[in-house]
């Protein structure tokens, strides 16, 4: 049966509980499993029999979850592992190695962009940077160690558009996988892989579970790259530490496998099943809570925007031509819930709105079902230097909001009142 996205994000990888009829996904708290005999045992280390080893590389209740994901995205596969971070990290060195090329968009979160700018580089690996908007540095930035393209969909924390279709083009022309994260754009709202990506991330902190209370990330495998490409040497040559198993051999699977057998198991971000089970709540509701987040978010965005104190805005539907178009292209049901702005007065102007603010959180999270506010300048990209600040687009008198799910005319209320306050 062909389910719609409703009814996949409630039954979606689950198998009914035989043992004991329970409707809702159990947790299964335990750190290993029992073999029927040593050849069971050696069955499963050796990948010829499914089922379960040990919780930090597989766990029943965590499978429900990565297997709901990857229903929801349209892959072949999930893994669920411990941050959003970690995704994004297991996703690139399940390709990348010492001495390759990483090419990733500018305008993408301050944590991913210090990672790749300086720590991925205690890997041997080096990162060019491009601008999304602008598909010359993308091919500019493109050489022959080059071996996977990142962007964000709705770029960290600008909310920018980022046009799927054209940057895919690229990554085929030149054979490179291109790992998308879409935390943002939430797979109720856009499916990357149905325009050209090879793999998502999540940090499923943000909109799948939707209530900050549980930190996570999920990887997706669109199972649509050929990994035979000699370009591919580690998925093409006996992985001593795995049973000599070359990956490429595992056809669609063999990047998730990959990614779960060598990354996963060797450097532990594994996932809590209890933190699993918290995510599946989320997921549960997730088309109900992003379509308010949406409403919620353009009532805002043109209030904002008709404010005569507002010095700038970027939500998609209020800045140029070419993102409103891309707004209509990629997001039929809105462009979630995250955007930023700029009021007279500069940065301490910034700062006072942001303190005077009752209703709105003053933390570091986004897409929570409360509606959460911050300084990127001073916080998510505190890290960065001037320079690289100007290159991610983040503005001193930039503040991120993310709109929750409470009534808008609180909202709304809330906002005035700190603007005034802060004057």
């Amino acid at each position: 049966m062909n389910l719609k996205f409703e009814t996949l994000q409630l039954h979606a990888g689950q198998v009914k509980d035989t043992l004991t009829g329970a409707r809702a996904v159990p947790i299964y708290q335990t750190a290993s499993y029992t073999f029927k005999d040593t050849d069971h045992g050696a069955r499963l280390f050796n990948l010829e029999e499914k089922g379960n080893i040990y919780t930090r590389i597989g766990n029943p209740t965590t499978e429900v979850l990565e297997d709901r994901i990857a229903a929801l995205e349209g892959g072949v596969g999930g893994l669920a592992v411990a941050s959003g971070s970690a995704a994004i990290t297991y996703a690139l060195l399940t390709i990348a190695r010492s001495g390759d090329e990483i090419v990733s968009a500018k305008g993408i979160y301050g944590g991913s962009y210090n990672f790749l700018s300086n720590t991925i580089e205690d890997f041997g690996i080096k990162t060019r940077f491009f601008e999304t908007s602008d598909l010359k540095t993308l091919e500019d930035a493109i050489t022959s160690k080059s071996k996977v393209i990142f962007i964000e969909t709705l770029e960290n924390p600008t909310g920018q558009i980022v046009d799927l279709d054209a940057i895919s083009k690229v990554a085929k022309k030149h054979g490179l996988p291109l790992v998308v994260d879409n935390t943002f754009g939430t797979p109720y709202l856009i499916k990357p892989i149905e325009h050209g990506a090879n793999i998502v991330v999540h940090s499923a902190t943000k909109f799948l579970g939707g209530h900050g209370t549980t930190i996570a990330g999920v990887i997706v495998d669109g199972g649509n790259f050929n990994w035979k490409d000699d370009k591919f040497e580690s998925f093409n040559i006996p992985d001593s530490g795995y049973n000599n198993l070359v990956y490429s051999d595992l056809g669609e699977q063999a990047f998730i496998v990959k990614a779960r057998v060598r990354l996963l198991r060797d450097t532990g971000a594994a996932l809590s099943p209890f933190n699993a089970f918290l995510i599946l709540q989320g997921i549960e509701t997730l088309s109900l809570r992003v379509e308010r987040h949406v409403e919620n978010s353009k009532k805002v965005a043109q209030y904002l925007n008709s404010h005569p104190e507002v010095d700038w805005i970027t939500h998609p539907e209020f800045t140029t031509k070419e993102q409103k178009q891309l707004a209509h292209k990629y997001y039929k049901k809105g462009v979630g819930s995250i955007f930023t702005l700029g009021l007279h007065g500069g940065k301490e102007r910034a700062k006072r709105f942001i303190e005077n603010l009752e209703i709105f959180s003053h933390l570091a999270n986004v897409a929570d079902a409360k509606s959460l506010i911050i300084h990127p300048a001073s916080t998510t990209h505190g890290q960065l230097n001037d320079e690289q600040l100007k290159a991610a687009g983040i503005k001193p008198n930039m503040i991120r909001i993310s709109v929750g799910l409470e009534n808008i005319d609180d909202l709304i209320a809330d906002l005035e009142n700190a603007i005034k306050r802060s004057r």
